[in-house]
């Protein structure tokens, strides 16, 4: 089984910064894409941000120059750094991995979710 554990979520105000955190753990062989998904209250969730095993990267247009995705594949870890945060990034942030096991083919992962609010 696999773990995805998220932190650093909080309050910020428009214009500030966050940054995000979800270190997978358990029976991983390799790790293949990461990303970041949000909710926000009434509204489906959506993809903010994705990297490959290889670092290529794609990203929401709501959030292309302001949000970065990377990871430390040494520490099975992705970050999210979000920049000039608006009110509108208010959302839930799941984290998510696309993982393939020691005994087992790949699976989607979740993380548990953090709250991310931006205040005007």
């Amino acid at each position: 089984q696999v773990q995805l554990v998220e932190s650093g979520g909080g309050l910020a105000q428009a214009g500030g910064s966050l940054r995000l955190s979800c270190a997978a753990s358990g029976s991983i062989f390799r790790i293949n894409t990461m990303a970041w998904y949000r909710q926000a209250p009434g509204k489906e969730r959506e993809l903010v941000a994705v990297i490959s095993s290889g670092g290529r990267t794609n990203y929401a247009d709501s959030v292309k120059g302001r949000f970065t995705i990377s990871r430390d594949n040494a520490k099975n870890t992705v970050y999210l750094q979000m920049n000039s945060l608006k009110p509108e990034d208010t959302a839930v942030y799941y984290c998510n991995a696309d993982v393939l096991g020691w005994r087992t083919s790949s699976a989607d992962y979740w993380g548990q979710g953090t709250q991310v609010t931006v205040s005007s």
